[in-house]
């Protein structure tokens, strides 16, 4: 039995100490991921599990309500029943794809 397992790499506008608790608390929420990493000063946020990409950057789009841009993702098959790294295989998907929606928000609800 195999399971593919990504490393999704995102571009979101982290402007205040609010937009980071927010896009942390989601992180935390959802089941399927087994890390996650948020640079601030990037505007880049990395997770890590076994998730179907686009819908985590949905997930993520109408929770914070803002653009969330896929810059990366890295699909590692995984087999279970062996434990060398040497089945590990990596492929890029895709680069670059931009989920907007058409409401336009605020950074913080009470500015």
């Amino acid at each position: 039995m195999s399971e593919k397992f990504y490393c999704m790499v995102m571009r979101m506008s982290i402007d205040c100490d609010c937009c980071y608790r927010k896009i942390r608390r989601t992180l935390l929420k959802m089941q399927e991921l087994e890390s996650h990493l948020i640079e601030r000063k990037q505007c880049r946020v990395s997770v890590c599990g076994t998730f179907i990409p686009q819908e985590v950057a949905i997930r993520m789009r109408k929770t914070i309500n803002r653009r969330v841009e896929i810059l990366s993702i890295k699909e590692i098959d995984v087999d279970v029943n062996s434990n060398s790294t040497e089945d590990v295989k990596q492929k890029d998907e895709e680069e670059h794809t931009t989920i907007t929606g058409t409401r336009k928000a605020r950074c913080c609800f009470w500015f």
